[in-house]
């Protein structure tokens, strides 16, 4: 990456200055650079000098001008330069840029993919909605998110590992098993009353519909209790095949499904109850465990298993809590995972601290947990908020929303914003078949450029043998440092778990090929040059690679036609 290779440049260039005497002997600390606002500060800028002042006892500009002196000699570099109050200006040579094209043709689909993370182990989770109801919109940033941070960790060379956590224990399935149970006895003609905290929605009386096709009267015929408990598990295998469905028409496919009962069934909930009671971290109140997480710096103790006089199903009386600390333990201990990511929503913020206390309480290190919080999507219709009802003819599940707008719209536009931020999901900018719709706009170029090429093999002018040194036009130059840029954009939105900076990328790769496309005539009979047209096409063939790669780590197809 040429901002790590400038990076050492001027690490050296310090080094040569303090051995020259020109700077005082002191410990070099990191150093960083960035792209500059204005394109006449250079291509990258470092304030390096500024930050040294202090420990090096010299005015800013002094360093700076050192700096410069003793900047070593490299292909990339055209200019060096020291500018008040104390910068330093980099401009990387139009020879080798244009000679990165042919890097970037040789590297294809690859291009971008960056050493960051040294094969360390990851998993993200994410989704994980409760298996009683489809995936509703309300999951569907969560599923934006999750899939755009896994592809981009593997492009930074992480291991990394995908997971659905099944939430299919406690009152939430129960609730489920009795509203099946309550549907299948209405669809049979029985006045049987609907659970006051049973699931309404019309899914439940298609799986009842389903259930009474397959097994006839058997569960109505048995205990309810047991009735109950069986339908459960049907119901919540039904849900799980319906979310399959909709997560695979999303692109997105899980490494692995896992179930908050195995950790009971395990065994792994009562390990960790008494690996916290033998730390003196749990005490019985009220007939209810809790946790000491004060004792770790919260401002008040939580929770692990309710009382019998508040919850009267033993199994239901576990919180949240109680099935969080075995799971971060199966994750980092028993799998072995160097880092857990989790992705949730903002109604969870408060769960946080009780979880990295837990982990810390466990020996864990906390900071290998990593939970990310997302923030709400409105959706809204030209500006005009829209009612999340089905029955109004609105949208309610992410099926819904991708028959409207598609998959490729959904995807895209749910990580346009920083996950902390809430969000508007425009309805009518997502079906625009316009430059003001952020999706079809880079798709586009994509597609323009596959036009271009076409053309070009339909005129009869073969890829090959082209001179790319003579790529050196102002616009050709800029699209080619847009797309060096991807791999600090991957580096980027990796280290910090930031996805949203990749289709903010691909609109400025696509605006950037766009310039180019403007100003730069590719083909006869715009352009008779035949080396130059050679020049260009390997230059657009480079920036549609960049595009599609760019497209793909969010999940997104890259037309060739449109």
């Amino acid at each position: 990456m040429i901002r790590h290779t400038l990076e050492e440049l001027l690490r050296d260039a310090l080094s040569a200055a303090q051995t020259a005497g020109d700077l005082p002997t002191f410990e070099i600390p990191p150093i960083e650079i960035a792209r500059p606002p204005k394109p006449n500060m250079g291509d990258y800028s470092t304030s390096l000098a500024l930050k040294l002042a202090g420990t090096a006892k010299r005015a800013p500009l002094q360093i700076a001008q050192s700096v410069v002196k003793h900047f070593p000699a490299h292909a990339a570099i055209a200019q060096v330069e020291s500018v008040a109050p104390g910068f330093v200006n980099l401009t990387l040579a139009p020879a080798w840029l244009a000679q990165q094209v042919n890097e970037i043709n040789a590297a294809g689909a690859q291009f971008g993919n960056v050493p960051l993370g040294n094969g360390a182990h990851v998993q993200i989770e994410f989704v994980s909605a409760n298996p009683t109801g489809p995936m509703t919109v309300a999951s569907a940033r969560n599923m934006a998110i999750g899939d755009t941070l896994a592809r981009l960790l593997r492009a930074a060379n992480y291991r990394v590992a995908t997971e659905y956590y099944v939430n299919d224990a406690g009152s939430q399935v129960r609730h489920l098993g009795e509203s099946i149970y309550a549907r299948c006895a209405q669809q049979r003609g029985r006045d049987e009353p609907f659970p006051d905290d049973g699931y309404k929605g019309e899914y439940v009386n298609d799986i009842a519909r389903a259930i009474l096709e397959r097994d006839g009267d058997t569960y109505l015929q048995m205990e309810y209790p047991a009735a109950v408990r069986a339908l459960k598990k049907i119901g919540v295998s039904m849900m799980l095949e319906k979310i399959r469905a909709t997560l695979a028409r999303a692109g997105v496919v899980f490494d692995e499904w896992f179930s908050e009962q195995s950790l009971y069934d395990s065994g792994l909930f009562n390990t960790i109850l008494d690996k916290l009671a033998a730390k003196g971290l749990t005490y019985e109140k009220d007939g209810a465990v809790w946790f000491q997480a004060t004792a770790l710096g919260l401002d008040k103790d939580a929770v692990l298993v309710r009382s019998a006089q508040v919850v009267s199903e033993p199994d239901e009386r576990p919180t949240y809590l109680a099935s969080d600390l075995p799971y971060v333990w199966n994750k980092l201990v028993t799998r072995g995972f160097d880092r857990a990511i989790y992705i949730w929503g903002a109604d969870h913020q408060g769960d946080v601290p009780r979880v990295l206390a837990g982990a810390q309480a466990l020996g864990l290190d906390p900071k290998r947990v990593v939970i990310i919080i997302y923030q709400l999507v409105r959706l809204t219709r030209g500006g005009e908020k829209v009612r999340m009802s089905k029955r109004a003819g609105e949208f309610d599940t992410l099926d819904d929303l991708i028959d409207d707008v598609g998959v490729d719209a959904v995807r895209f536009l749910l990580i346009t914003s920083s996950a902390d931020t809430s969000m508007d999901f425009d309805l009518q900018l997502a079906v625009q078949r316009s430059n003001e719709n952020p999706v079809y706009y880079v798709q586009y170029m994509h597609a323009r450029i596959a036009g271009i090429l076409r053309n070009a093999a339909e005129q009869g002018i073969a890829r090959g043998q082209a001179d790319v040194n003579l790529l050196r036009h102002p616009a050709e130059l800029n699209l080619i440092k847009q797309m060096l840029k991807l791999e600090e954009i991957i580096e980027l939105a990796a280290t910090k778990l930031e996805p949203h900076h990749l289709p903010h990328y691909a609109m400025e790769l696509g605006r950037a090929f766009s310039a180019f496309y403007d100003h730069c005539p590719i083909l006869p009979p715009k352009q008779t040059d035949a080396a130059l047209t050679r020049a260009r096409l390997e230059l657009a063939v480079a920036a549609k690679t960049v595009l599609a790669r760019a497209l793909d780590l969010v999940g997104v197809t890259a037309p060739e036609t449109m």
